[in-house]
């Protein structure tokens, strides 16, 4: 990466020395002091998970309240609450939370006033153009989104029709050429890997559509070009999934979901392999399989921090574990089978072993031996855990975790759930640490979750996402991620840096580089060796250019994260202090945090958080420890921003004020996205634990009918008028099945309609 020519020069050899301010001062080894922020009890009312509890806790005060007064003549007399009102107060507080924000529309009256009291993200007008199909397929360079576009830019309405019928895909292999010339230099050759013991059955590849749907809407916030993905083509369901068992039913070895949709042209995705029986497949000994075929290809995490190797002049590689979390009595529903055998398709075995995916599993009942007794934890697979999977799952209790990192772990800053220190909703970082410690074969770990979808393939998305994190100087890397970034609105991500560098620059602050010092610091054991984790790169720099092109290019990121790395402090989040181990007596140390807990953790950070949980008794929710150790010590954290969906017309404008309307422009302190008044206006995007866009989108995409959500109250479930699904996607006047360009979608609770019988 260039050094951008905005940035000023120093003769000083310490890039942190350029700026200076009084408002904040961030430095190596320099954090400033935390005040504590008040608690507002507006937030407890207003959070969805605990305003039942507050109403229960009022009902029964004010029931206790008027057995103790009822003598007292001069207190006024209430009614108490019945059995039937008082199950109306619970029934509207469930509703509340399964609808997270809701308005009255206002009959009559000024109707300016009733915009300005309607959620933002509910504002404007909802788009059409996600919804176009196949026929309407026109290369990349023809195509004109419905948004965002200028307002000179013409209308792609009424969409050009290219096709009589569905277009052909072709095979997408995102992987690099593995019997190159260009890459046996540098690498070990790569030997295929296969399905079946009997190595007969290669795996399968994945179908594309070269072209994008005319009038889709692009990406309002990340980008695929940024981070090497390719924006010219477009997956629909077969040329994803077919490969993996959909579209065909159980006699043929498939999974007997998605035939009932449309399914024109279909049957190009097996043309080459056939329908692939998935009877009997055992996707623990197919990856083990694969990585010994390939073993001399890698360098376990062990050999690399003894700088161990071979005198060969071609290179080794690091592997990566894919860690998805799931619990006893999830639904392994047909398309999440699907799903998981293209995870493990595409990035262990097409990959010659690089990747290699895992279970964790959560056993709920801490009375269950699952660690002491290898019937029982079979008998806890059987029943819970399609058999394919069986072998590559690790089972977990929170008892377990009790055990593996005992003692009192003290009083938290705030604890707003109330759950158990060692319980996954606060903690759910603690198995993924041991799990680490388990597995020295590993550099890195994705912490990834059941509900999360990608529409592409896997490989592309996880090798991007390091390459580019990869590639990133150190130099406000922390200032860069704790801001969304739109393209559309910020333009390129050179003038996006220097907007950053300005921003932070204006409002006085210092740059984050290396660990940061706070009252009550401990240091880990490495830090009391004298140990550091910044490169050497920010050392030996002599002038502010060198240290932008150098410090921390080329070193693997330790956290990348897929929303922004916001600072907690007086951001209006939840579970902002909810800080345990520290001393209550100073200030409440720095914190750091990205929503949603998918992210990649290397070792070196799991082995932090491993020694300050079982040395230091310390925690914060789960969602900020990995994020705010990465900050303690200095280890090199991104956001990655990748390619997020609006589902309405929203002014550039306001979409900056909205998820970029916290401090100095950023997503953290007050004004933060993540804050209970500003987090609904992510229901409307592709990408977030309660989006409701998300969900809509990937069962249309899926061929099956739906309510679009567009009613009265926005996107909720069930709202508006049935659209979608075969007699749609079949109709003459149609465009054919959805054809969309890579995309994360979250959350998906559920798929095919039958599940919901």
């Amino acid at each position: 990466m260039e050094r951008p020519s905005f940035l000023p020069r120093s003769k000083s050899n310490s890039f942190s020395t350029i700026w200076s301010g009084q408002d904040e001062k961030y430095s190596l080894l320099a954090f400033p002091v935390h005040q504590k922020p008040k608690l507002r009890v507006r937030n407890l009312i207003g959070h969805c998970l605990y305003r039942r509890v507050i109403l229960w806790t009022v009902a029964v005060l004010s029931l206790v309240c008027l057995i103790f007064s009822a003598g007292h003549a001069h207190f006024p007399r209430r009614k108490v609450l019945d059995l039937a009102e008082f199950r109306k107060v619970h029934a509207k507080a469930r509703e509340d939370d399964e609808n997270y924000i809701t308005f009255v529309v206002q009959k009559g009256g000024d109707n300016s006033h009733d915009e300005q009291e309607r959620p933002k993200w509910l504002q404007f007008r909802h788009l059409d153009g996600y919804f176009n199909g196949l026929i309407a397929l026109v290369p990349v360079k023809d195509h004109v989104p419905e948004y965002p576009r200028n307002r000179s830019e013409r209308s792609p309405f009424p969409v050009t029709v290219s096709y009589t019928g569905i277009p052909a895909p072709t095979p997408y292999i995102p992987q690099p050429d593995y019997s190159s010339d260009e890459y046996t230099k540098k690498h070990y050759e790569v030997q295929p890997c296969y399905l079946g013991k009997d190595e007969t059955v290669p795996v399968p590849d994945t179908y594309a559509f070269y072209g994008v749907v005319q009038g889709q809407p692009k990406p309002v916030i990340g980008s695929h070009s940024l981070l090497g993905l390719r924006d010219d083509i477009c997956f629909d369901r077969f040329g994803r999934y077919g490969p993996y068992g959909l579209g065909y039913g159980f006699s043929d070895g498939g999974l007997e979901v998605g035939m009932e949709t449309e399914q024109e042209g279909s049957e190009t995705v097996w043309a080459k392999t056939g329908k692939i029986n998935y009877n009997g497949m055992d996707w623990g000994d197919a990856q083990q399989r694969c990585y010994e075929s390939n073993k001399k290809r890698f360098v376990s995490a062990v050999e690399e921090d003894c700088a161990g190797g071979t005198s060969d002049s071609r290179s080794r590689l690091s592997r990566t574990a894919i860690v998805v979390r799931t619990y006893v009595g999830v639904d392994w529903a047909a398309h999440v089978i699907v799903n998981f055998r293209a995870m493990i398709s595409e990035l262990a075995l097409r990959s010659g072993g690089e990747y290699q995916v895992h279970f964790l599993l959560h056993v709920r009942d801490d009375d269950i031996p699952i660690w002491a007794d290898e019937t029982i934890a079979q008998q806890v697979l059987a029943q819970y855990v399609p058999e394919e999977f069986h072998s590559i799952c690790t089972l977990w209790s929170e008892a377990q975790m009790r055990l593996l990192y005992p003692g009192d772990f003290g009083a938290s800053f705030s604890d707003p759930s109330h759950a158990d220190i060692h319980g996954v909703y606060r903690s759910a970082h603690m198995p993924l640490q041991h799990f680490a410690m388990q597995h020295a074969e590993y550099a890195h770990f994705w912490n990834w979750e059941m509900d999360m979808r990608w529409i592409g393939n896997y490989y592309e998305l996880f090798d991007r996402l390091g390459a580019w994190a990869r590639q990133q100087t150190r130099i406000e890397a922390w200032e860069r991620s704790e801001k969304y970034y739109i393209p559309y609105f910020h333009g390129s991500w050179d003038n996006f840096t220097r907007l950053v560098h300005n921003e932070t620059y204006s409002a006085g602050r210092r740059s984050i580089l290396g660990p940061v010092d706070f009252d009550g610091r401990q240091p880990t054991r490495a830090e009391q060796a004298a140990q550091t984790f910044l490169p050497s790169t920010c050392y030996r720099a002599h002038t502010s250019d060198d240290m932008w092109n150098h410090c921390g290019v080329g070193e693997d990121a330790d956290l990348i994260t897929l929303n922004p790395i916001f600072d907690t402090d007086e951001s209006d989040w939840m579970f902002a202090e909810d800080v345990t181990g520290y001393d209550k007596s100073l200030p409440i140390p720095p914190r750091r945090c990205a929503i949603i807990t998918a992210s990649r953790l290397s070792r070196r950070l799991l082995e932090v958080m491993h020694e300050e949980t079982w040395r230091m008794h310390h925690a914060m929710f789960s969602e900020m420890f990995p994020a705010s150790m990465a900050l303690h010590h200095g280890l090199k954290a991104v956001y990655a921003p990748h390619p997020v969906y609006l589902d309405r017309e929203w002014d550039m404008e306001a979409v900056d004020a909205a998820f970029n309307g916290g401090r100095n422009h950023t997503a953290s302190g007050r004004g933060s996205p993540f804050g209970f008044d500003n987090e609904h206006n992510h229901k409307g995007t592709s990408w977030y634990y309660h989006s409701e866009f998300a969900g809509l989108l990937w069962r249309r995409w899926l061929g099956y009918a739906q309510m679009d959500g567009r009613g009265e109250h926005g996107g909720t479930f069930g709202d508006g008028t049935l659209r979608g699904g075969r007699a749609e996607e079949e109709s003459r006047e149609g465009t054919g099945r959805l054809c969309l360009q890579s995309r994360l979608v979250h959350p998906i609770k559920w798929e095919d309609p039958a599940e919901l019988l």
